[in-house]
């Protein structure tokens, strides 16, 4: 499993023009899947996200996690962040998980992350999607399970 996380004061995503999922503070994830990603690294994944020091106290030190800072969480599947662009121009897809198995990942995620008392608010699997972020720092990390 890979994500790319980035703190935004507002993110939204929109299929076909209509608002599928938006979110003011908080953590926009982009979330792609290997295959065989189990339910550990899931969990793992989620709590790792809802756990991170990203956003500023008193101080304007990163020291809260999400919840703390009162954020919520927007989670966007993109089997893109698979893409090896190492060979060629065209980037292959093969380490992504296949889409059926990527589609039962992604939902099993959602509800890892809806554990506990951060709202969570996501895309639309397999959708085109138009992603709106005001990305706040800007911060931006990347983790692989």
């Amino acid at each position: 499993m890979r994500v790319v996380i980035q703190r935004v004061s507002r993110a939204c995503v929109r299929v076909e023009g209509r608002a599928v999922g938006e979110i003011g503070i908080g953590l926009l994830v982009l979330a792609g899947f290997a295959p065989g990603d189990e339910e550990a690294e899931l969990d793992w994944m989620a709590r790792k996200i809802k756990g991170l020091r990203l956003f500023r106290d008193a101080d304007g030190l990163m020291n809260r996690d999400v919840s703390e800072a009162g954020g919520s969480l927007l989670i966007v599947s993109q089997f893109t962040l698979y893409g090896d662009a190492s060979k060629g121009r065209r980037p292959s897809f093969v380490h992504a998980a296949p889409p059926a198995e990527a589609e039962l990942l992604y939902h099993q995620f959602v509800d890892a992350c809806r554990r506990g008392t951060v709202p969570v608010a996501e895309g639309q699997f397999g959708a085109m999607m138009d992603v709106e972020l005001v990305n706040d720092g800007p911060v931006t990390l990347v983790i692989e399970r």
